[in-house]
């Protein structure tokens, strides 16, 4: 923690700079170190420099004041949430006053969960007990029920000979080399990638420098679809598809149907509205997508929105994309991530 004034002890009106790894890092620094009276002013992401940007994820520089306590003291948390950007300083800090929820629905719509979540839960058998049970009980339970829907969907077979599907701008080949990363250091697994453009343009943007470092073999289409290795991988890095003109995506189904690709990852902006996010979601079935990636959560303020799509769809969900690192800034249990971050207390 670096002090941008004097004092060395805590006092009202005092400022705090944060360097840290995480937002649930900084809240948790911003709590034992500066009381609940601590308010944060300002976030923003501090990138590595050199080669190190490529290996390692951005910290967050967090600056914190303490407010003078109040005539009554009432209980207050300062939650910290991940919507800072390499672009500027964004606010990122509001007290939550746990008296001004009236009920658990109500603290259920603040955290972002729609009225079909909600009214899911309120139809399910046990939810008499959960409305009357204390409010911190009651998040828990909520969370593992919602985790055990998510993860109750049949476990496909792991990825080998995936196709990356999703419109320009989702960050569909950051979320490729995120894959790859996790592929070659996690799971000691290697292979190739294939690129295409058919009827249009596709900037690959980091992927062949990333993949030359990883090693991986990157080739252009026409080129050879299948693993070059017994038990590798083949990743396909298609063209963005088009929301609004299914027709413009024909070159893709085509290719699909003819490499006989079956694995169809859907990459999706989580900033997007929902009725974007829907016709994302069509345009995907309409591919037969298999798995679904979202991304840019770093900048979505309501993660309880995501629901929805974890609950009512039936892509399995790969990660949640926290960030911009090409090697990590990523969620790989998405249900376990939403649950932490939507209902407090549910850890």
């Amino acid at each position: 923690m670096n002090l941008l004034a004097t004092n060395s002890t805590p006092t009202a009106g005092t400022c705090y700079r944060f360097v840290v790894e995480s937002a649930d890092q900084a809240a948790t620094l911003i709590r034992e170190r500066l009381g609940e009276h601590a308010r944060v002013l300002s976030v923003r992401s501090v990138a590595s420099s050199g080669w190190r940007r490529l290996v390692s994820s951005p910290k967050l520089e967090v600056i914190a004041q303490i407010d003078a306590p109040a005539e009554t003291p009432v209980a207050a948390a300062v939650e910290i949430t991940s919507s800072a950007t390499t672009r500027g300083t964004a606010p990122l800090g509001r007290r939550v006053q746990p008296e001004n929820f009236r009920s658990l629905p109500d603290l259920l719509s603040r955290s972002g969960f729609s009225e079909t979540v909600v009214n899911r839960l309120q139809a399910s058998a046990g939810w008499s007990d959960l409305s009357t049970a204390p409010l911190h009980r009651s998040l828990v339970e909520v969370g593992r029920q919602l985790c055990a829907q998510v993860e109750a969907r049949p476990a496909r077979a792991p990825l080998s000979r995936a196709a990356f599907l999703g419109a320009p701008g989702v960050g569909r080949s950051t979320a490729l080399c995120k894959w790859l990363a996790a592929e070659v250091f996690r799971r000691a697994k290697m292979g190739h990638v294939v690129t295409a453009e058919f009827d249009r343009p596709n900037t690959p943007g980091p992927l062949p420098v990333f993949c030359e470092a990883l090693g991986v073999p990157v080739a252009h289409y026409p080129a050879s679809t299948q693993p070059s290795i017994p038990g590798g991988f083949v990743y396909f890095d298609l063209p963005g598809l088009s929301l609004r003109n299914p027709e413009e995506n024909t070159a893709v189904a085509a290719f699909l149907a003819k490499e006989a690709v079956t694995e169809r990852v859907l990459v999706l902006n989580a900033c997007y509205e929902h009725a974007a996010l829907r016709r994302a979601f069509a345009v995907g079935r309409e591919l037969a997508a298999t798995h679904v990636i979202f991304t840019h959560l770093d900048e979505t303020q309501q993660w309880g929105r995501l629901w929805d799509y974890l609950l009512e769809s039936e892509l399995e969900p790969l990660f949640l994309s926290t960030g911009p690192s090409l090697t990590g800034d990523y969620e790989s249990e998405p249900a376990q991530a939403l649950a932490r971050r939507t209902l407090p207390n549910s850890d």
